[in-house]
């Protein structure tokens, strides 16, 4: 049987980097999950930012 264990996962919110350089109003967030265990370092990825309507990186943030 296995071992119950308390999940690691917690949640990050990533914002995006072109438009926070760009001096626009708003700003595009997403918020999901990562593995402290498995990432400890900050999350990266491609997301679709509908104000500059188009996939930029965002960036985990805090």
């Amino acid at each position: 049987m296995a071992r119950k264990t308390k999940d690691q996962r917690i949640q990050v919110i990533l914002e995006c980097t072109e438009h926070k350089n760009s001096g626009m109003p708003g700003t595009s967030r997403y918020i999901t999950t990562k593995s402290k265990k498995n990432t400890p370092e900050r999350l990266e990825l491609k997301k679709f930012n509908p104000i500059l309507k188009k996939y930029t990186l965002h960036r985990e943030i805090k």
